[in-house]
């Protein structure tokens, strides 16, 4: 690369100095001579000894000059190409081990001005990025095995349990089956949903809704379970509210999910609270509020990564799949909007506000 930038150097110099030298040769002697008749210089002899005293210098000082700046622009093309072949070989070489699976490949910064730094700029986001979903990759791999390992190892110790006729088939016994099978198909069925709310161009049946329409009928789909475990079940609905143009099935999934998750974390006594509002920023706003277990700070940035838990001591069979808020996420980001998390702290409940566009 950097003999190919000397080259395209040399030829572009080689063209301006043959350029200048034919210019030179061509008009200058013309112009020399314009000047001797101006002045007045009548003697044929003197004319033609001073038009070749002159062609001889011009042919001297041009070529001396062109020779002195071929030199110091071939200096600087070579400094310059070189500079520019390290800092496009640093790009390929990093492209390469990126390619081969190094992540954490990176590219210095040229200095060689805005549009090259800009270029190590984003080479080096990209990389930071396909980092980022390496790692989820990994992660997500490993959780799925771990979610998979639990009940094949319970279904797998039963059945040779029964085998070797140390378990009974009892109901005690099919109860525990039937719950280990009803855990994976729940792992599939919820694998398949985020995958599908993930998937670029989601479809979705949208329609002109009321939000408060929405968060009433959330609440009401979870009356009776919040009364069965003791938790109030409040709706706190703005009446001024514009319309927003949403799937209602996909927004009942999203609102019930976090109503789950509030249910999971709020013990007897607590309050859930389903409210509407708009933002500063004209969007509306739908909000579920628990006075449940909270968040401590350093795990809200991750609580809708899929699997994530933020009390790990808690099981699957309590906790969930630990899928549902990356379906909150996928679903309200499909409808252009956006979900945030919030807590006080460990405690003092949890916040979920999605806002979304309102209706043109």
């Amino acid at each position: 690369m950097a003999a190919r930038l000397l080259l395209a150097f040399t030829l572009v110099m080689g063209v301006a100095g043959v350029t200048a030298w034919l210019v030179a040769g061509l008009a200058g002697p013309v112009l020399f001579h314009r000047h001797l008749v101006g002045t007045g210089v009548a003697d044929p002899a003197a004319v033609v000894h001073a038009e070749e005293a002159f062609r001889s210098a011009s042919a001297l000082s041009v070529g001396l000059a062109l020779a002195v700046g071929l030199a110091m622009s071939l200096g600087v093309a070579v400094v310059l190409a070189r500079r520019v072949g390290r800092s496009l070989n640093a790009v390929a070489t990093a492209a390469a081990l990126l390619a081969g699976g190094r992540f954490d490949a990176r590219v210095p910064q040229p200095r060689l001005g805005a549009e090259f730094d800009a270029l190590a700029t984003s080479f080096n986001a990209m990389a930071g990025r396909l980092a980022e979903s390496e790692q989820l990759r990994r992660r997500l791999l490993a959780d799925v095995a771990h979610e998979l390992r639990t009940p094949v190892a319970t279904l797998g110790a039963y059945l040779d349990g029964l085998e070797d006729g140390v378990v009974d088939l009892e109901p005690q016994t099919i109860a525990v089956l039937r719950a280990q099978g009803t855990r994976l198909t729940r792992l599939a069925d919820d694998l398949a949903a985020v995958t599908r709310a993930e998937a670029p161009g989601v479809q979705l049946a949208r329609v002109r809704t009321d939000p408060n329409d929405l968060v009433g009928g959330a609440a009401a789909a979870v009356a009776d379970r919040a009364a069965a475990a003791g938790v109030v079940v409040r709706v706190d609905p703005d009446a001024g509210l514009p319309q927003v143009l949403v799937d209602r099935d996909r927004l009942g999934q999203v609102l019930g999910n976090l109503l789950d998750n509030a249910l999971r974390h709020t013990p007897a006594g607590g309050t859930i609270t389903l409210a509407t509002g708009r933002a500063s920023d004209g969007a509306v706003r739908l909000t579920v509020a628990d006075t449940g277990s909270g968040i401590p700070a350093e795990h809200l940035p991750h609580v809708f990564e899929r699997f994530y838990r933020v009390d790990t001591a808690r099981s699957r069979t309590d906790g969930g799949s630990g899928i549902g808020l990356a379906i909150v996420r996928a679903l309200v980001e499909a409808h252009g909007g956006r979900v945030v998390a919030s807590s006080d702290g460990p405690g003092r409940g949890a916040r979920f506000e999605i806002e979304l566009p309102p209706a043109p």
